[in-house]
Parts: structure tokens; sequence; C-alpha cells
């Protein structure tokens, strides 16, 4: 692993050291380039609302009570659940702000959450003889109410409408490849400029729990494109390092003019990643248990889903290495926050378990771990311990909304 990571830096530093970019003329000079990843993880999407609704009200007492997270940031990224708040916060109303105000992504979700996954007797006999043939038979959740939601609010917006540059990644199963979905290439291909309701319901289709998602769009000439998509979190549950790639991407294209030359590119990028949070600590899989396991057991263990949250919590940590190796490596460590809870347990650490209880308790782990140390994964361990001397993920929240702020100011003048 370590090979490999290295190997990445060195071909990023290679490919930037000698390939200069082209400057566009009229484009705005800035310092830095701002980017946001939001985690996959169902309901626990809750979980970044917090912390995003924390860092929009730092963001409104410097600079007013109009400030949005959009204003900020060159690239916001979501897979799944993150997906969809990457959308509200990105996606323009009438008057061409932000749908949602940061304060209002944990509203959604504890109004809709529990008719998008719904709990009526879950725990009961019936219930999970009736999750056990699901499992074999069909998705868990029909994936309606979903639907009829996003379509409503989104109506016919499309990605190259969004407030600022997101990327939301799905995978199609029809070509067994990962599908990027971003305003760059909505705005440079017709046939990527997909609805917004339709990338969030694939982005959020994850396997067993929905139904894939079908759409159509026409490229220039008229002729049809087809996708047959999932969940992006199979390709890319943590997507930093898939924003970070496209940012990589549009600096040498020249779409982007700096005041100076860093000597790296990573001093241009300010990265915040948010997790949805994961049970490590819980460690309800073990080896013994896992010996005795079957196909439908990794698909359906008791109401669980190992299978997923291998996947799904192995992409998020290899991301998140592969990313703070990168940037502790360049000796810019403080431009690269990532805040996550590794010590979710029970129904806490479930992606669908929409009881008015649960949601409440992961507006609360939210809040805990504002308060929590700035923490780094442990390269050995894959746990998060704590930094010393950075203070809370509170006040790295606050000094992060100080340099967003400041860059702001820095363009507008």
């Amino acid at each position: 692993m370590e090979k490999k990571t290295l190997f990445i830096a060195i071909c990023f530093l290679t490919t930037l050291h000698f390939l200069q970019p082209q400057i566009a003329s009229g484009l705005t000079k800035r310092k830095i380039v701002t980017v946001l990843s939001i985690d996959g993880g169902g309901i626990r999407g809750i979980i970044p609302g917090t912390l995003l609704a924390n860092l929009e009200s730092r963001l409104q007492e410097l600079d007013g009570p109009s400030a949005r997270i959009a204003d900020y940031f060159d690239v916001i990224a979501g897979t799944s659940t993150g997906g969809l708040v990457t959308t509200m916060l990105a996606a323009p109303d009438k008057s061409n702000r932000p749908l949602y105000a940061a304060k209002d992504i944990n509203n959604f979700y504890l109004q809709h959450a529990p008719e998008i996954f719904p709990q009526s007797s879950r725990n009961s006999f019936v219930d999970k003889v009736t999750g056990l043939i699901g499992a074999v038979s069909g998705p868990k959740y029909d994936g309606k109410y979903l639907k009829s939601i996003v379509k409503e609010i989104l109506g016919n917006l499309t990605i190259n409408q969004t407030l600022t540059n997101v990327v939301i990644p799905a995978f199609d199963i029809k070509h067994l490849q990962p599908i990027i979905f971003t305003t760059s290439n909505g705005k440079m291909n017709v046939s990527k400029n997909a609805l917004l309701s339709d990338i969030c319901l694939s982005t959020s289709a994850a396997p067993t729990y929905f139904p894939a998602h079908y759409f159509e769009t026409k490229d220039a000439e008229g002729k049809t494109r087809t996708f047959d998509l999932i969940d992006g979190g199979v390709a890319a549950n943590n997507p930093t390092l898939m924003a970070i790639s496209h940012i990589t991407k549009e600096i040498l294209l020249g779409n982007y003019e700096f005041v100076d030359m860093e000597p790296t590119e990573t001093r241009r990028m300010l990265v915040l990643s948010l997790g949805t949070g994961t049970a490590k600590r819980e460690e309800k899989y073990n080896a013994t248990i896992a010996s005795g396991w079957g196909l439908l057991s990794w698909v359906y263990d008791d109401g669980a889903t190992p299978l997923i949250d291998v996947y799904s919590d192995a992409s998020s940590d290899m991301v998140d290495i592969h990313v703070s190796t990168l940037f502790q490596a360049l000796h810019a460590q403080n431009n690269y926050l990532r805040i996550q809870d590794d010590t979710l347990s029970g129904n806490l650490s479930s992606v669908d378990i929409a009881t008015k209880e649960n949601l409440e308790g992961l507006v609360k782990i939210g809040e805990n771990l504002l308060k929590k140390p700035v923490s780094r994964i442990n390269m050995e361990t894959g746990q998060f311990e704590a930094v010393e001397g950075e203070g809370t993920n509170e006040e790295a929240l606050r000094h992060f909304a100080k340099l967003l702020s400041d860059e702001r100011k820095f363009r507008t003048t």
C-alpha cells in the first residue's frame, strides 16, 4: 500500500511539474482552490449535515446572514447521500441562490427519511423473514418516495445549472465502469448534462436497498445515450480523491489562474472532507463468524449487510490514507481536514434505520463530533487518533471558515 501511495504521489507531482497550464484570459485570480467532499452513508448524512450547518454559521458570522456554502467552495463532491447533500447545497432556486441553507439539511432528513426508509414492524419476526426473502428477490425499498421527493424538489434542473462545480459519481452496471457527473462536463457535453434528479437517484441507488436507476439523454446530434446506474459508493464512497483529480485536471487545462506559483499543487488546494461515520470500534464482524457465511449471509446477515459495509468502509479509508499521505508528504497537511467518527455502534451505524430516536441520535453524534479533537487516520490500525495541538473539530471549522472568507474577499476585491 505504501509503494502504491508513493507511486501516486510521484506521478501527481511529476505531471504537475512538467505540464504548466496555459492560462485562459479573463479568469478570476485566486490564491487557492477550495474543495468540499461528502461521503455516502444513507441516513448518516445527518452527521455531515450537522458539521456543514456549523461551518455555514461561522461563515455568516464573518460575511453576513446570506452567506451559503456554495459561495465558498470551487468544487463540492458527494457520493450517494453525500450527492444528495451536494445537490441541496449547489442547486439554484428561482432567485438563483442555493435551494437549501446548510442548517436545513438535517430537517430534510428528519422529515423525509422515515418515508424513504419505512420502518413499520422492522423488528418483528415477519419483517426479518421478509428482509431475508428481499435480499434474494429484490431491493429492500422500492424507492418510490425518494424518487417523488427528489423530482418534486429539483424539477427540470440540470447539472450545468449548479451554482458551483459539483462532482457526483455513479456506477454503470451495463458497462461496468464509474460515471462521474460534473458541472464542467455538463456544460461541455450535452449527453452528460443530465437532470439533477436522475443523478441523485443514480448515486443513491445502493445495491440491495434501492432499485438501479435508468435514464436517457441526447447528445449534440440528437442520438440517445442510456445510463444503467447504481450507487456511486461502489466506486468512490469517499469522493475526496476524485474531487482532487478533477481540480488537478482543471488546473492543467488552465481553468484556474493563481496569483503566485506554489511549489506543489496541494498547497493550492484547501480540502474539507466529511465522513458519515463508521462502526470500526464496534467490531461487529469477525473471521470466526464470517468463515461460515455463504453468498446470502455476506449480502444479508440478520439485517446487516456485511459485503456493502466492507466495500464502503474500505473505499472511504483507502482514499483518506492516500490523500492524507500525499498532503503530509508535501508538507501541506494543514490544507486537508478530514472529520470522521469511527465509534458508531448499534442502530447508529445503520444506513437505513430511520426511527425518530435514531435520527435524533445521529444529530447528537454530529454535535458531539464538533467537540472532539481533530484526528487523523493511523496508517497501521486504520483508526482515527487525536492530533495534539490542533484543537477540536469545531475550532478547525472556525479556522477553515476564516480561510474561506479571506479567499472569497480576495477574489472579489
